[in-house]
């Protein structure tokens, strides 16, 4: 039986009448920027995370990049952050000629590990991008006191992670900024790109929605040098149709790392996600470990069931990162998960048929 990664086909079917009037009606009022939808979608986000506001823009990378223009980040400054995640993360760090800084990560979590955090924290720190990687939140308090010791700026990424919970809090709202994705294949996912800001400082907020419109405002009126990044409308509807269903969503995607959890519990060769006593994990990806993870992942692929390595590579160790001098070895616990990590398909809509054909195929490979 084939096993997609995702199947996003099988969500569209079960929402297809209220998506379909939802872009019905964008098209025939014709209003494609910054209307309607994206000032109703900015509210309904903001009530739905408890937020004080929302301001939407075009990907969750342009999400980073407003963050970082808005605290001022800029050329001789640092900031701090995981290796482990999607280029996003540090590229917007490099765009703005600031210095992306490594710190190791957690072994079990694979999130930022606070301890090697804290080392490498200084005068020249002037935030901390803490990434809450395949929906589980990041240790945050730690980075919380250290950076406001510092004076330093925390910045949730929560692109992988729209309703999960540091404690009681939802992510992006503890940190300074909270930057969410909307890519189709988020747990909230548009039909195209899109992003969001969520900041905490009612000026910080401003100041992003002043940026993502070339740093207009009014318009043609110039306060600062910004960028081209909105959200268009009919993404909006969209996700305005998709936002009550998140959280059901959410809870199918924990019952099936449940199964797979329970298949794989007495297996050494397999290292299962752990799930950290302060977070609430809402499994955007359900990410194993297994020593031979080439041969698993091409056995899977023969098999026709979808799987993933995310990430391969360590941005400590990419090519375009070489003028910051790291080295093999530098941070071995980040290092040895990429040799090891596999992500095994998890969406809503999996069958228990097709949850048992990813596991009898893992279980007869793992090695």
């Amino acid at each position: 039986m084939a096993v997609p990664f995702l199947d996003l086909k099988k969500q569209y079917s079960t929402i297809k009448e209220e998506i379909d009037a939802r872009i019905a009606d964008v098209l025939q009022n014709c209003n494609f920027i910054m209307g309607p939808n994206v000032a109703a979608f900015e509210k309904e986000l903001a009530a739905y995370l408890n937020a004080r506001n929302a301001a939407t823009c075009a990907s969750g990378s342009d999400a980073l990049l407003l963050a970082l223009m808005a605290l001022g980040i800029k050329e001789g400054d640092e900031v701090l952050t995981t290796p482990f995640t999607f280029f996003a993360t540090a590229g917007a760090i490099a765009r703005l000629n600031a210095t992306p800084v490594f710190a190791d990560i957690d072994g079990r979590t694979f999130n930022i590990d606070p301890a090697s955090a804290v080392k490498k924290i200084n005068s020249r720190t002037k935030a901390i991008i803490a990434v809450h990687l395949y929906g589980q939140a990041a240790d945050l308090a730690p980075l919380m006191k250290a950076a406001a010791e510092n004076k330093s700026a925390v910045i949730e990424d929560c692109a992988q992670a729209i309703g999960a919970r540091y404690g009681d809090k939802p992510v992006g709202t503890i940190g300074d900024i909270g930057c969410l994705s909307f890519f189709p294949t988020k747990n909230l996912g548009c039909y195209g790109d899109g992003g969001a800001v969520i900041a905490a400082n009612d000026e910080i907020a401003e100041k992003i929605k002043i940026l993502r419109v070339h740093g207009a405002k009014p318009k043609y009126f110039h306060k600062f040098i910004g960028i081209n990044s909105r959200l268009d409308e009919i993404q909006a509807a969209v996700l305005r149709v998709k936002l009550k269903y998140v959280d059901g969503w959410n809870g199918r995607r924990k019952e099936i790392a449940a199964l797979y959890g329970e298949a794989f519990k007495n297996e050494d060769k397999i290292t299962v996600p752990y799930n950290a006593p302060y977070a609430f994990h809402i499994f955007h990806q359900y990410a194993i470990m297994v020593n031979n993870r080439d041969f698993v992942l091409k056995k899977l692929n023969e098999a026709k069931i979808g799987a993933g390595v995310y990430y391969p590579e360590a941005m400590h160790l990419q090519e375009c990162f070489k003028y910051l001098n790291y080295k093999k070895g530098d941070l071995p616990v980040c290092e040895e998960v990429c040799s090891k990590i596999l992500s095994l398909p998890i969406y809503p809509e999996m069958s228990v048929a097709e949850i048992n054909e990813v596991c009898d195929a893992v279980l007869a490979n793992a090695g």
